[in-house]
C-alpha cells in the first residue's frame, strides 16, 4: 500500500487502583521508520475493511475541529494538537462505564492522494514470546483487529467541501457501548449521512419503480435480483453504491424513464453514492423474521409458489419441507409418540 506518513504519536490511557482513568502524554512524535509506517498502513487497512461505520461532520462550534484547522494551517504543531485532543478524550471517556485503558494512536498521512487523520484507542494485549536464548518472556502488543474506539477524518474532503456530511467516519461499536455517542461528543461532531436510511430509501424506490412500470411478478423478481447483484458486488469490492451507475444496468419504463430519472423526479433524496447495507439489500431477495422462539428465512421467489401467507389468519403455509428439517420433525414426533 502506498502511504506517506506526515505525523504519528502515541499517548497512553491507564487506570489506577481506584479505577480512575488518566492519560500519559508522550513528549515528542514518533520517528518515521518502516515500523511506524507499517503500523499506520495496517490501521488504515483494517479500519477500511470494517463495516458498521457512522458518518458525520464537525459542528460549527467544534473545538476539536478548530484545533485541527489550526494544525493544518501551521498555527498549531501536531504534538500540541494531539495533547489537547487526548486530554479532551480523557474528559469524555470518564463519563462512560466502558472506559478502558489503551493506547491512543493519532496519525496524519496520505493514501491514494487523500489526506487522513486517524484517531484510535487500541486495546493492549499481553502475550508470551520466545527469546533468542529460548527463554519465555512476557510482551505487550497492540490488538489492531479488535479496535472499536476509532474515527478517521478525510482531510481532503473536509478542506475542499466543508459542507460535506460524510468526511468524518467512526466505528459504531458493539450494541450498548454507546461508542458513537461519546465519540461524537469528543469530536464535537454531528451525525451526517445515515447509511441505513439511504439503503431503506433505495429499496423503497426499487419497489415503487417496479409498481410504476407495471411489471409482472417474474419481472419484479428479476429486477430486484439485478439490484441485489449490483449492491452485493459493490459491497464485496469495497465500493459504494452509485445510483446513476446502478440505473445504467437496469431496464427503463415503457415511457423511457430510467431508474435514476425516476428517483430524481420523485424526490427520493438519495445521495449520488453511499455504502451498501447488507441487511437492507438482503430484503430484495429474501424474507427474514424472528421472534417468540421462531426464525424464518426463505427466498422471496417462493412466496406464492411453495410458501403462502394468509393475513386474515396470520398463517404461513409451507409446501415441501426441507429434507433435513423433515427428518428432524419425524424423529421428534416418533420419539414423543
Amino acid at each position: 500500500m502506498s502511504l506517506t506518513l506526515s505525523n504519528v504519536i502515541l499517548h497512553q490511557f491507564s487506570k489506577n487502583e481506584q479505577d480512575e482513568l488518566s492519560v500519559q502524554l508522550r513528549e515528542q512524535e514518533l520517528e518515521h521508520t518502516d515500523t511506524t509506517t507499517e503500523l499506520v498502513a495496517e490501521l488504515h487497512r483494517v479500519y477500511s475493511s470494517k463495516g458498521a461505520k457512522g458518518f458525520g461532520r464537525f459542528a460549527e462550534e467544534s473545538e476539536f475541529g478548530y484545533w485541527l484547522k489550526q494544525c493544518r494551517q501551521g498555527d498549531l504543531d501536531f504534538l500540541t494538537f494531539s495533547n489537547q485532543a487526548s486530554q479532551r478524550l480523557q474528559s469524555e471517556l470518564v463519563k462512560y462505564p466502558f472506559a478502558d485503558a489503551g493506547t491512543l494512536v493519532m496519525a496524519q498521512y496520505q493514501s491514494l492522494a487523500t489526506d487522513y487523520l486517524f484517531i484510535g484507542l487500541l486495546p493492549t494485549c499481553h502475550s508470551m514470546k520466545v527469546t533468542d536464548q529460548l527463554d519465555i518472556s512476557a510482551t505487550d502488543y497492540l490488538d489492531v483487529s479488535k479496535m472499536e474506539i476509532v474515527a478517521r477524518i478525510d482531510l481532503s474532503s473536509w478542506e475542499t467541501d466543508p459542507e460535506c456530511n460524510r468526511y468524518l467516519t467512526f466505528i459504531k461499536g458493539r450494541v450498548g457501548r454507546k461508542v458513537a455517542d461519546f465519540f461524537l461528543d469528543f469530536l464535537q461532531a454531528e451525525v451526517g449521512l445515515d447509511v441505513k436510511v439511504q439503503n431503506q430509501v433505495l429499496m423503497q424506490a426499487v419497489e415503487d419503480f417496479c409498481a410504476d412500470s407495471r411489471m409482472d411478478k417474474e419481472e419484479k423478481q428479476q429486477y430486484r435480483k439485478q439490484v441485489y447483484d449490483y449492491c452485493n458486488g459493490q459491497l464485496q469490492s469495497g465500493e459504494e453504491v452509485a445510483v446513476k451507475e446502478l440505473s445504467g444496468e437496469l431496464p427503463t419504463t415503457e415511457a423511457g424513464v430510467d431508474f435514476y430519472q425516476f428517483t430524481s423526479n420523485q424526490g427520493y433524496e438519495l445521495e449520488e453514492t453511499f455504502p451498501a447495507d447488507r441487511t437492507a439489500m438482503r430484503k430484495l431477495t429474501k424474507f427474514v423474521g424472528s421472534g417468540g422462539g421462531l426464525t424464518i428465512n426463505f427466498d422471496s421467489m417462493l412466496l406464492g409458489e411453495r410458501i403462502f401467507y394468509d393475513p386474515q389468519t396470520d398463517t404461513l403455509t409451507i409446501k415441501g419441507t426441507p429434507p433435513n428439517l423433515k427428518d428432524q420433525l419425524q424423529r421428534r414426533q416418533n420419539s414423543d409418540n
